[in-house]
């Protein structure tokens, strides 16, 4: 179920009897047909765990279900969406960045300390941004949300792509994560993010980057 790119802020899909959708609580901004959209507390495809990591994460609006038959454009808060095509693989993305996704997607949560150790809590301690991150797996498409427009970056072997947490938006492939600080302790007393912290991703993949550090 592709999304069409209206503009840079909004995109439009179409649904179809025996599919649906879903997309984050006020995301609706129009649409033609007879169209439903349902509050999903357990979470999208991922169940219950799923939404227990979105709740830790803060984000206590459930998801929206979208179903019927019609089309309907998506949007929200006036931010620039990024649409991303999944082919089997995996997108790590934050939770409050999500817009809307088709529903074949597997949805589910990982922790980031799972691979940043000790430091992937850092960042939910000191940057302010969430501790989990919304994963979605599968075939289909996937619109974020970002910060005056995004750019992807290549990640290949050899060469890790270092990233300000707070301009991080998603990563997909064979990636692994790692937070660290460009400070010592004493120097980041005081400070949220920037230069004292970096997010680095290695492996084989991708990364999109918003261009403004504005936290949704």
């Amino acid at each position: 179920m592709p999304f069409r790119e209206v503009n840079a802020k909004m995109v439009e899909a179409t649904i179809a009897p025996g599919q649906k959708m879903f997309s984050q609580r006020g995301a609706m901004l129009a649409y033609r047909g007879d169209v439903t959209f349902t509050p999903n507390m357990a979470g999208g495809q991922g169940g219950l765990m799923s939404m227990i990591g979105r709740r830790v994460a803060g984000e206590a609006t459930p998801l929206m279900t979208v179903e019927g038959r019609g089309t309907v454009m998506f949007g929200h808060g006036g931010h620039h969406i990024q649409v991303i095509q999944l082919s089997g693989d995996t997108l790590y993305v934050e939770a409050d960045r999500l817009l809307a996704f088709d529903g074949t997607l597997e949805q589910g949560t990982m922790f980031l300390g799972a691979q940043g150790g000790v430091m992937g809590m850092v960042r939910g301690q000191v940057t302010g941004q969430g501790l989990f991150t919304t994963t979605l797996k599968g075939h289909g498409a996937v619109a974020v949300m970002a910060h005056g427009g995004v750019i992807e970056l290549p990640i290949t072997p050899g060469r890790p792509v270092h990233v300000d947490p707070q301009a991080y938006v998603a990563h997909h492939g064979d990636v692994r994560n790692k937070l660290s600080t460009a400070l010592g302790w004493r120097d980041m007393v005081g400070r949220g993010s920037g230069e004292a912290f970096q997010l680095e991703l290695s492996g084989s993949g991708a990364v999109y980057v918003q261009a403004s550090e504005e936290k949704l």
